[in-house]
């Protein structure tokens, strides 16, 4: 695959989704504003419940974000695999009842195989055990092959955070390897181990959960999907964890200067192939 920074990937997805008529908007703060069922912003349709409710106007029925995000359930995993942080960047596009699972899935497909140019053939998708539209629309209109597409549980395969929209969901996951995975002989795409990496996830938003924890049907059923920028950038860079792509490796290289530390870096990883020269941090 082709070497690209944190910085071009997340152009080449807000570009990506504004030609196809999404506003943009900048990313919101990271505590969240009128919202008391979460202390931090965990995703990026987090702020933007409002508008899939109805509460509130959205600037556009489409809209493209790079949410900086702050997951603290996922503390307890920094360290142990090679993808998880407690801050990242969420790169995202919605609908608000404007394009459903017909518009969503094959846009997916074309951006991460043309614009990004991912081999097929290490690209799986899973979809929640339910949804037979959703898998119909990869196998049948999309061709993907039935051992490509694997129906995972409501833990896996659906997204809720607190009250507010929620929904089935369809992740896209990258086969990294055998060297990058547990040895299992099962193992497969909802394994645990860092081999099938979920780095996008498409949520069809067809439910508001309420203080009561009863699920009340949409009007208007419609899209939130998030792409971990740090995971996507792990998979172009061709590197083994979010701590050795670009922006990273640049923080910690400046870090070590002022700690007056040479030499290379302990435990630092790459998996065994060709990257190319790093590039600027990103503004964040």
């Amino acid at each position: 695959m082709k070497y690209l920074t944190v910085d071009q990937i997340r152009e080449k997805f807000l570009d990506f989704f504004i030609a196809k008529g999404h506003h943009f908007l900048p990313s919101f703060p990271v505590v969240p504003i009128n919202d008391n069922s979460l202390l931090l912003i965990n995703a990026g349709m987090t702020p933007m419940k409002p508008y899939f409710t109805g509460q509130q106007q959205p600037p556009s029925p489409r809209v493209a974000t790079c949410q900086k995000c702050i997951r603290t359930t996922d503390i307890d995993e920094v360290g142990k695999t090679e993808r998880h942080g407690s801050f990242f960047e969420m790169l995202g596009n919605f609908s608000f009842g404007d394009y459903f699972k017909r518009e969503m899935i094959p846009w997916s497909w074309e951006f991460v195989t043309e614009v990004m140019e991912m081999p097929m053939d290490k690209l799986y998708v899973s979809v929640y055990e339910d949804d037979d539209e959703a898998y119909d629309i990869w196998h049948k209109e999309m061709g993907l092959a039935p051992e490509r597409i694997t129906r995972l549980g409501r833990e896996d395969n659906f997204w809720e955070h607190g009250v507010g929209p929620c929904g089935p969901c369809s992740e896209l996951h990258f086969d990294r390897g055998e060297a990058m995975g547990c040895g299992k002989a099962d193992c497969a795409v909802g394994c645990d181990c860092d081999r099938f990496m979920e780095f996008w996830n498409l949520v069809f938003i067809q439910f508001e959960r309420k203080e009561d924890g009863n699920y009340v049907p949409l009007a208007k059923p419609s899209i939130d999907t998030g792409m971990g920028l740090d995971r996507m950038a792990m998979l172009m860079q061709e590197v083994s964890g979010i701590f050795e792509i670009d922006t990273a490796k640049t923080i910690r290289a400046k870090v070590r200067e002022l700690a007056g530390i040479s030499g290379a870096s302990p435990g630092s990883k790459k998996l065994p192939l060709p990257l190319s020269p790093t590039t600027s941090v990103a503004p964040w």
